[in-house]
């Protein structure tokens, strides 16, 4: 079947396969949009699942990208702009590059 605008509904879905970003990106872009948001809501918003939202954080804690900060019953993440990314392509450029360029 096809769309108004000549695309097939196979070409959409094969389009929505793959992203320029990673799932650390996306969540990252996430956390600097809405630094109090739950982790429901970034695997709703990236796509993922709650369990590789985790393993994301986990990572990106790890590299010293993002400080997570227990207040109350949630947390709030502080992302360090200052941290390279991590491709050599892209090790010229900071996270906060990465941020500013999304946002």
């Amino acid at each position: 079947m096809s769309s108004t605008d000549g695309e097939t509904d196979g070409e959409t879905d094969r389009t929505a396969r793959w992203s320029f970003l990673s799932n650390h990106g996306h969540v990252l872009i996430c956390i600097a949009k809405a630094p109090d948001a739950r982790v429901r809501d970034i695997a709703r918003r990236v796509g993922i699942t709650e369990r590789a939202v985790q393993r994301i954080l986990t990572d990106l804690e790890s590299a010293g990208a993002v400080v997570r900060e227990r207040v109350g019953r949630r947390n709030h993440y502080l992302i360090r702009g200052d941290t390279p990314l991590r491709h050599p392509l892209e090790a010229h450029r900071s996270v906060a590059d990465l941020i500013r360029l999304t946002s």
